[in-house]
């Protein structure tokens, strides 16, 4: 199961908590964020996790997929 997290306009840490609530819940989650520092946390923490982690951006946002 994947969940989808819509982040943008939100300040660390709340992305990265919300993030990490959804993951407890399901295998994989696309979070779309808008911060870079954001952004960066997130990859720390997949990468932490050994999660798979894939970003793309687009017009300022970022789009990460994180798996277990």
């Amino acid at each position: 199961m994947e969940k989808k997290l819509d982040l943008r306009g939100l300040s660390c840490p709340m992305p990265l908590m919300e993030t990490q609530k959804a993951l407890a819940e399901v295998a994989a989650v696309t979070a779309i964020v808008d911060e870079p520092a954001a952004k960066e946390n997130l990859i720390k923490f997949a990468k932490s996790k050994n999660y798979q982690v894939e970003c793309t951006s687009s017009g300022g946002e970022y789009t990460l997929i994180i798996r277990k």
